[in-house]
């Protein structure tokens, strides 16, 4: 099944960079696409696209994969059959678009992070991945690489459906297999995303596309 979704075309000119939203279990591109009006303040030239997951979910719209309970071992099995599909779409997007996986960016929530930080570990070089409200699934997957590309991980403190103790988790094993690292924890925040981690994953993003951001190096916070 080909995947499809809103669209936010750039603010000026021809599309320089793709920023590809990925939402989350029971949800569409288009709870996912609203993040792209704000975001196009700072990148102008970015195509944004929000594809909607291809399984219904019961009694709620989408879902990358089904979920009977938070095991990471379980989640990165859907994670691995969902991959493919999505990331043939990635690809026919930078196709279409004539650009390169360095003008690439991949912006996830919940299971939808869990799908961008498996891709940017597996064979996509893209040049920046955000996640928020997620988790790496996959215990095996952040080994030591060179060219893996920068993170920014936010999550709220009072999240109650991927505990916030997933973003340490998330942040060290990706900065012992060498990546950059910037988290945000929002306080008081739940399950989604805060203003504050917004604008960060913003300037993040504009660092990225102007090759500003190392992709090496300790992890932080901002």
């Amino acid at each position: 099944m080909a995947l499809s979704g809103p669209r936010l075309s750039p603010k000026r000119g021809k599309p320089t960079a793709l920023v590809v939203l990925l939402h989350g279990y029971g949800s569409d591109g288009d709870d996912l696409i609203g993040l792209a009006e704000p975001l196009s303040q700072l990148l102008p030239g970015a195509q944004f696209v929000a594809p909607n997951a291809p399984m219904a979910c019961p009694g709620a719209r989408f879902m990358w994969f089904a979920i009977a309970a938070l095991d990471p071992a379980a989640m990165h099995k859907g994670v691995l059959t969902a991959a493919p599909a999505l990331k043939a779409f990635i690809d026919g997007e930078l196709l279409r678009l004539g650009l390169g996986s360095d003008r690439l960016a991949l912006i996830g929530f919940s299971q939808g992070t869990m799908l961008a930080l498996h891709l940017s570990l597996s064979g996509l070089k893209p040049a920046a991945v955000v996640g928020f409200s997620g988790v790496l699934t996959g215990s095996g997957e952040a080994e030591p690489k060179a060219d893996l590309p920068p993170y920014f991980l936010a999550h709220g403190s009072a999240d109650q459906v991927i505990p916030p103790d997933a973003l340490f988790a998330t942040a060290s094993a990706l900065g012992q297999a060498g990546a950059r690292v910037q988290w945000h924890l929002a306080p008081g925040i739940g399950h989604g995303i805060d203003d504050r981690g917004l604008a960060l994953a913003g300037n993040f993003l504009q660092l990225a596309f102007d090759k500003r951001l190392a992709a090496a190096g300790p992890a932080s916070t901002v």
